[in-house]
């Protein structure tokens, strides 16, 4: 855990340290590899024992080791945990590391088909031991999601951690800072990263990841075994279209035709949602400004990570405006906004005086609350025909939530005669408070 050591996960260790003996399991969920076990282990262990808690009432075990592999078993698990915190006059932290790898198994005592023992079972009997305090951490959304936050009603507590942000990315940036957006851009926030010192190596890492894990994974909890050529496809051509609007009708015409394979939309669909339960992508719904609705389709599709993105791509397509736009995603999710595709739509006339109704985007509608912000990424405004260009839809925006226009270039930031507010997209990244101060 050494690299790790000039990270702060500030954010989260504080998110975690609030809900430090409030009565729920803590469900620390994210991608592999992004700083879960970190927070927990090291982090928030070291918290721990800075406020008196002794290392023998914190009970850990990372079970997608190997030395662990018998705790895969739920009844087994259940039995060491109660085997270490028997004392009942002392409180006890438990850490349970990569929970998805626990097995389902038949119950041993009740002879039917139905009769199944999971991680679940095991964790709602450890809830009801009141001196225990139980975190745990997982890389599959739906695995988690449903099976726990439902099943506990009520008593699980989900922690969502993230890719390094910029911020975070720029604060442990030992090289020279000026260099720190562009690195970000290629290569990402995966934490490791940041330890290796040339493209060979963090591209080695990344399309490692990959291969040996994220689609390993996706393969072997969805046994999807015969698939593995189609689902490395899917990913390919998600990589090459973030930022564009698609959904998986249009996904399979792609397939027949540049692919002259036949896989049907559901299918595809059903794809999508594996890599979505696995954190490794995140989908965004257009919202009818002025209807006030949603449209179900088409949609846009963003990597959790860029670096893990262009390695995809073996970094051949660095189309700026794309990147730009994938990070700044990235960064309204880290900052626990909702965020939404913006559709303006308006009546106008063609060349021939003919009505037409006629839609404008914005890139993000950000809402956090009451709150919400429209925000434009706009790689470039040198011109006053491109501004009017990238504004065109926030001024159809017509109430009085605050309106950004995010900029690649390094520019002070300013208001427009429309209250429009101009920043370059490093001064966006680097202060949140930048937003906050509109609130």
């Amino acid at each position: 855990m050494g690299y790790y050591m000039k990270i702060k996960r500030g954010k989260y260790l504080n998110k975690l340290i609030s809900k430090k003996n409030n009565g729920m399991i803590k469900v620390i969920t994210g991608l592999r590899r992004s700083g879960k076990s970190y927070l927990l282990f090291e982090l928030y262990h070291e918290y721990l024992s800075s406020i008196g808690i002794n290392d023998e009432n914190i009970i850990e075990l990372a079970l997608d080791e190997d030395i662990n592999i018998k705790y895969r078993d739920p009844l087994e698990l259940g039995n060491y945990i109660r085997s270490k915190t028997e004392n009942k006059e002392q409180q006890y932290y438990i850490f349970l590391d990569e929970i998805q790898q626990v097995y389902e198994i038949q119950n041993p005592y009740v002879n039917l088909p139905e009769a199944k023992v999971g991680f679940v079972d095991v964790l709602l009997g450890l809830m009801k031991i009141k001196n225990l305090d139980i975190y745990i951490t997982g890389s599959n959304s739906r695995m988690l999601s449903t099976d726990i936050l439902t099943t506990f009603r009520g008593r699980g507590d989900e922690i969502k951690v993230n890719p390094l942000t910029f911020a975070e990315f720029y604060n442990a940036y030992e090289e020279d800072k000026h260099n720190a957006l562009r690195d970000y851009m290629t290569y990402g926030g995966m934490p490791y990263v940041m330890t290796l010192k040339n493209h060979e190596d963090k591209s080695s890492y990344l399309k490692d990841l990959f291969a040996r894990t994220y689609l390993s994974d996706v393969i072997e909890r969805n046994k999807v075994n015969n698939e593995k050529g189609i689902l490395e496809d899917l990913l390919n051509i998600i990589s090459s279209s973030i930022g564009s609007l698609t959904n998986p009708s249009k996904l399979s015409k792609t397939f027949k035709s540049v692919k002259q394979t036949t896989i049907a939309s559901q299918t595809i669909e059903k794809y999508l949602d594996y890599f979505i339960d696995a954190f490794l992508i995140k989908k965004a719904y257009r919202y009818d400004v002025k209807g006030k609705k949603y449209i179900n389709t088409p949609l846009k599709y963003y990597f959790s990570d860029i670096g893990l993105r262009n390695a995809r791509l073996n970094f051949r397509q660095q189309e700026e405006n794309h990147i730009m736009e994938n990070i700044i995603f990235n960064e309204l999710i880290a900052r626990d906004f909702d965020v939404d595709v913006g559709v303006v739509e308006y009546n106008s006339k063609d060349d021939t005086g003919k009505k037409v109704r006629v839609q404008l985007e914005v890139d993000f509608i950000a809402n956090k609350g009451s709150n919400r912000f429209y925000i434009q990424s706009a790689l470039h405004i040198d011109t006053d025909e491109k501004r009017e260009q990238e504004i065109n839809s926030l001024l159809r925006v017509d109430d009085s939530f605050k309106k950004i226009v995010v900029v690649k270039d390094n520019i002070n930031p300013w208001y427009d005669e429309n209250g429009i507010f101009y920043i370059g997209v490093e001064e966006f990244l680097l202060k949140e408070q930048v937003m906050d101060s509109y609130i």
